[in-house]
């Protein structure tokens, strides 16, 4: 068996790298309003480049929420889903301050592993298939 420079085998590499734990990870929706020039005085770029500074993020087609573009959805880690932790739909993510909570909340460990700050509560938002009829 090939032994990587630091002496271990690549199976040991390998059954590390499964045994790590699954992070939080963040989606942010960039298509038609969500990361475009419809929502003024955003830099987008920059702000998906500071949560992926701290974390996983994936970048998503519309969501379908524009209403409340920009929308960020902070997925919950292996350990956050073991304690029933469901995804948290942000929307009207336009401030760095909102940008920054997020990934310190994420970094923290997400849903069902940190306290979600209190700030943001005011950006929490339904997802669009939990929504009732009217």
């Amino acid at each position: 068996m090939p032994a990587t420079p630091t002496g271990r085998t690549t199976d040991d590499a390998r059954t590390e790298a499964a045994a790590a734990p699954v992070p939080c990870r963040v989606v942010v929706c960039r298509d038609c309003c969500c990361g475009s020039p419809k929502v003024t005085g955003v830099d987008h770029a920059a702000q998906t480049a500071r949560l992926r500074a701290q974390v996983p993020v994936r970048v998503s087609a519309c969501l379908d929420v524009c209403e409340h573009a920009n929308v960020i959805v902070v997925q919950p880690s292996a350990e956050g889903r073991a304690a029933g932790a469901r995804p948290v739909w942000l929307g009207l993510v336009n401030a760095p301050d909102a940008t920054e909570d997020i990934a310190a909340w994420a970094r923290a460990g997400g849903p069902g592993v940190a306290p979600r700050p209190d700030i943001l509560d005011l950006y929490t938002i339904t997802p669009p298939r939990r929504r009732t009829a009217s």
